[in-house]
């Protein structure tokens, strides 16, 4: 797929402004407070308590290394914006640990809180641009080459090792901040690719699937979409409902199934992130029966 001009700005631009993110997190909450929780820059925050390496310069030789021992290995074609990505990140750094910024919280809760979001709200956008900034994720990719264990196992493997280095180095409490924040960067990561929404899925059964179609449309100006289904032990082929609503009409929604069709069966879940006609689009409906 050939990407336009437009995409191509937009991704750098996710891209820097998510290395700035993390580079941001990083220099101002994470390693001031110690918290090394995974990755080449955890490992750095280690290695400068244990021999006063700079974490910037060594994330910048780290990252140049792996690049290199991935394309050798992997035979990976990492692209412009993945070198972009590994070299910009610890320059930021860098620069931070020029000017000699300070520390935003010497808190470990609230650095751990901060922290972990900042580099997860930046990794999401880096990972919206289709891009890398290199390191761990090189290391684990080749253990999963050789070692044909899982490729999030190797991840999982290698953070874990860092976190518990720095519980060990540094103490019980600090690697145990450190979950926290690897815990936040996470989640984070999944609220920026996914998005933060109230929209609700709701999956329905019942006989009565024509006439809750129709109220659902003009009460909730919603519509809705018909899934095969067929029970599992009776084998019996039922159409079922698929509608997607937002929090608030989901009570609206639950009243008409149960006054059309008390019997009927009905699942609501979380809808992450929804696009298309209705909710990220305009409703256009026309000549709808």
């Amino acid at each position: 797929m050939t990407s336009t001009r437009q995409e191509v700005v937009r991704d750098y631009i996710y891209l820097l402004l998510g290395s700035l993110f993390v580079a941001s997190a990083f220099s101002l909450f994470l390693a001031p407070n110690q918290l090394a929780s995974g990755g080449v820059s955890g490992l750095s925050i280690v290695l400068n308590d244990l021999f006063g390496i700079s974490p910037g310069l060594f994330q910048l030789l780290a990252n140049i290394v792996l690049l290199a021992i991935g394309w050798m290995i992997l035979g990976m074609g990492f692209g412009v914006k993945s070198l972009v990505g590994s070299i910009f990140l610890p320059v930021v750094i860098l620069v931070y640990e020029r000017f000699d910024v300070p520390a935003a919280t010497m808190n470990p809760m609230l650095a751990a809180i901060f922290g972990g979001a900042g580099v997860g709200i930046g990794l999401g956008l880096i990972f919206k641009a289709r891009a890398s900034t290199g390191g761990m994720d090189l290391i684990a990719q080749i253990l999963h080459r050789f070692t044909k264990l899982p490729l999030h196992l190797c991840i999982a493997l290698l953070d874990g090792t860092i976190v518990i280095s720095a519980a060990i180095i540094f103490s019980l409490e600090i690697g145990l901040y450190a979950l926290v924040a690897l815990f936040i960067t996470i989640k984070m990561i999944d609220i920026v690719q996914l998005g933060i929404t109230n929209d609700k899925l709701a999956y329905i059964i019942s006989d009565q699937r024509e006439a809750l179609v129709k109220e659902i449309f003009q009460t909730l100006d919603r519509g809705a979409t018909e899934i095969e289904a067929a029970g599992a032990f009776t084998r019996t082929r039922k159409p079922m409902l698929m509608v997607v609503v937002r929090q608030g009409e989901i009570t609206t929604l639950k009243e008409i199934v149960k006054h059309i069709d008390p019997h009927a069966f009905l699942v609501v879940s979380e809808a992450h992130e929804v696009l298309g006609l209705g909710f990220s689009d305009d409703k256009r409906y026309r000549n709808v029966p």
